[in-house]
């Protein structure tokens, strides 16, 4: 009978240190979530920001070659014909 209650007490232990594991992997995958979270929001601020500061590249190499640059004229000029483009396309459209 000893060894038996020997073996269960042995055997709670294990079960009483496994609840306790699981507590403390519980918690950690509960910070790693939160952390897992805050770092896509940045990744997602980082992202807009990186779109928005190409856009304005854009916006000064058009302006820059507008000013008598040489250097964004080519890229200046195909963007006034797409523009010219559209706009011939919207008024084709309200004329129908």
């Amino acid at each position: 009978m000893n060894e038996i209650d020997a073996v269960l007490k042995n055997l709670e232990n294990l079960v009483s240190s496994l609840f306790i594991k699981i507590d403390e992997l519980e918690l950690k995958n509960k910070v790693l979530r939160n952390e897992l979270s805050l770092s896509i929001k940045s990744n997602q601020k980082l992202s807009t920001t990186t779109e928005q500061l190409k856009t304005d590249i854009e916006n000064l190499k058009i302006t820059n070659s507008l000013l008598g640059s040489e250097e964004y004229k080519r890229d200046t000029k195909l963007k006034i014909n797409s523009l010219v483009r559209e706009i011939d396309y919207c008024i084709a459209q309200l004329a129908d």
